[in-house]
């Protein structure tokens, strides 16, 4: 029976993600979650007890996803540390000239929207980008000890490069074209490279 619940939960959020990443989490009602899902509405309350603690689990999985996934990217054993990280980069920019970053990313998606809506959500955006900037943190780390990466601060530059790819999905939402990010590749570049300072 646990199971079957915990698929059941887990279905319940894989569907609020497919329409909450194309739609926003404001306009994405209770009732077309639970149509997606094709769920009862008592289902959607034996897991979640509002839409908000819904918003902040969603958010949760979606980077315990993430985390995994990235963890396992930067730790194949092929390629050096900055070729891990260019590579990581480029699928922001091949994810956009597809379906668009902006549609799969939750940090781009929901961050300014629901910042004041709910500080539970707010802090698991949060709790979230700092799990990624602490991953490349540890990539550029790895960088700096294979030699790959000039840059003597790993941290500050993890983050640095987090806000520049971040601001460049944002502004490529508005744009609807993937130049900022094809702009912000190249400064990374230099940027890793020591050829630019911060």
């Amino acid at each position: 029976m646990k199971i079957e619940s915990n698929t059941t939960r887990q279905h319940i959020l894989d569907c609020g993600y497919q329409l909450i990443a194309r739609q926003g989490f404001s306009n994405v009602g209770l009732a077309q979650i639970l149509k997606h899902a094709e769920v009862p509405k008592g289902s959607f309350y034996h897991y979640f007890k509002s839409k908000e603690l819904f918003g902040e689990a969603l958010i949760q999985d979606y980077f315990a996803q993430y985390d995994i996934e990235l963890t396992a990217f930067f730790d194949t054993p092929n390629g050096s540390a900055f070729d891990k990280l260019i590579a990581y980069w480029q699928r922001w920019i091949d994810a956009q000239n597809t379906q668009g970053v902006v549609h799969t990313c939750l940090v781009v998606k929901l961050s300014a929207e629901v910042s004041d809506l709910s500080e539970s959500m707010r802090i698991a955006l949060l709790a979230g980008a700092k799990k990624i900037i602490a991953s490349l943190s540890l990539c550029i780390e790895a960088g700096i000890k294979d030699k790959s990466i000039a840059v003597k601060e790993a941290s500050q530059c993890a983050e640095l490069l987090y806000n520049l790819w971040i601001g460049a999905s944002l502004l490529c939402k508005l744009s609807k074209d993937s130049h900022g990010l094809e702009q912000t590749m190249r400064f990374t570049k230099d940027i890793l490279n020591n050829k630019a300072h911060f």
